[in-house]
């Protein structure tokens, strides 16, 4: 991968890293607590403890992302960015402008999703 390709790659890490933490989503807290006088009966808490999870959920799936990029940025330090991490070969352009921090070429990510579906419904 060229210099400039891979410079636009780490700005574009940078940007969603940023926008992941300013976003203000790790920080709140108010949708974490529930306040049983706030609550005047039990479908009024069933549907506070859905929100908290849908909450919890969300955060979870936040900090994985910022997990990923910055595992991404550090292949982007050490020369392995945008190569794929079971062949080798490099990932296709269109895959990584859209998931920049991925570390599988489309074939092995459809090779594991498989892998992980067919895992997943043993279980």
């Amino acid at each position: 991968m060229n210099e400039k390709k891979l410079q636009e790659y780490k700005e574009n890490l940078l940007r969603l890293k940023a926008e992941i933490l300013n976003n203000g989503s790790l920080r709140k807290t108010e949708d974490l607590h529930i306040s049983s006088d706030d609550l005047p009966d039990e479908a009024d808490f069933a549907q506070s403890v859905i929100n908290q999870q849908v909450s919890f959920s969300m955060r979870a799936r936040e900090i994985e992302k910022l997990r990923m990029i910055e595992l991404a940025l550090e292949r982007v330090h050490n020369g392995s960015f945008g190569y794929c991490e079971d062949c080798d070969e490099p990932i296709n352009d269109r895959r990584l402008s859209r998931q920049p921090w991925t570390t599988l070429c489309i074939t092995h990510a459809e090779e594991r999703e498989r892998e992980d579906g067919r895992f997943g419904r043993a279980m």
